[in-house]
């Protein structure tokens, strides 16, 4: 019964709010933004929790640097802290990028919704600048056995708990497009290689446009070279991803395979549609009735969808 219950309610949601499809957003949950103007970060005790990491695990403060107090993890973690902090930072401005064009698409319902895990750090920050770009934002939670609460930039009508992992995982990719997948750990590895499995393996009956933000992160964390080279993965298998290192950088990927294997295909359907009806009708089809490829599309996207 819990199990079906977490597949029709939030279908009926989905429904309700006229979802139509997502954008998932996958990092680390380990950290949230404490003091933004100076881009410090505070490490949380597990992933999604609201408990603070212990002092001993926290990034040194300059202070406790110069003076010889902190350890060499606590050194180690204040340097990546800055770079955390510009994950947050840049997650957040990819999802207002992407609200803001998603939200000019000719459409009755809502395109590219972005959704995230529902906690702290990139999924807080993929919410909160979907929230402020004025856009829904779905949050899907899991439930942990430690105190835990989702990020409150969610759409309230929007925000899932979940009992089951798998069925998390489901709603993850039933709806999503696309996928970008920020730096994090087990949490976001797990998720990030289970959509290429599923692509790889062709058993999602659609395109998804996967970007992996943070080559320099990701290329430390694995290294893909060796799985061609010993024959584990086809070389065609590095295709099912691109790397990314700039909001603007990834925002552009998304645009381009969203429109390339959706919106082009969409606008194409409907305007024959709309030939073979004289124009009458009134169908869920017709997402972008009354506009051609010039006007939607970029110019160099047009040329190519011609």
């Amino acid at each position: 019964m819990r199990i079906l219950s977490e597949y029709l309610e939030p279908l009926a949601r989905f429904r309700h709010e006229q979802i139509q499809d997502t954008v998932v957003f996958f990092g680390s949950a380990r950290f949230r933004g404490r003091e933004e103007a100076h881009h410090e970060l505070e490490l949380l005790d597990n992933t999604g929790s609201s408990r603070p990491a212990p002092l001993s695990e926290q990034p040194a403060s300059p202070p406790d640097i110069a003076a010889g107090k902190a350890s060499d993890l606590q050194r180690k973690r204040a340097v990546a802290a800055v770079e955390m902090a510009r994950y947050y930072e840049d997650a957040r401005r990819l999802a207002q990028l992407l609200t803001q064009w998603a939200k000019k698409i000719p459409s009755r319902k809502h395109r590219f919704v972005i959704t995230s895990g529902g906690g702290p750090g990139i999924m807080e920050a993929a919410n909160r600048g979907a929230w402020e770009a004025g856009g829904k934002t779905i949050g899907l939670n899991i439930r942990l056995p430690f105190e835990q609460a989702p990020n409150p930039y969610i759409t309230p009508s929007l925000n899932f708990e979940f009992h089951y992992f798998f069925m998390r995982k489901l709603w993850f990719a039933y709806l999503s497009k696309a996928l970008v997948v920020f730096p994090g750990g087990f949490g976001t590895i797990d998720e990030m290689f289970e959509i290429l499995t599923l692509t790889q393996t062709q058993k999602l009956a659609k395109k998804i446009t996967v970007v992996i933000y943070g080559s320099e992160y990701w290329k430390k964390v694995f290294n893909l070279d060796v799985l061609v080279d010993t024959g584990a993965i086809s070389p065609k298998d590095i295709d099912l991803f691109q790397f990314a290192d700039t909001p603007e950088q990834a925002f552009a990927i998304l645009r381009n395979g969203l429109t390339e294997n959706y919106l082009a295909q969409e606008l194409a359907a409907a305007t024959a549609n709309a030939h073979v009806a004289n124009g009458a009708g009134n169908h869920d089809e017709d997402l972008m009735a009354g506009w051609t490829v010039e006007e939607f599309l970029s110019p160099e996207m047009a040329r190519t969808s011609k």
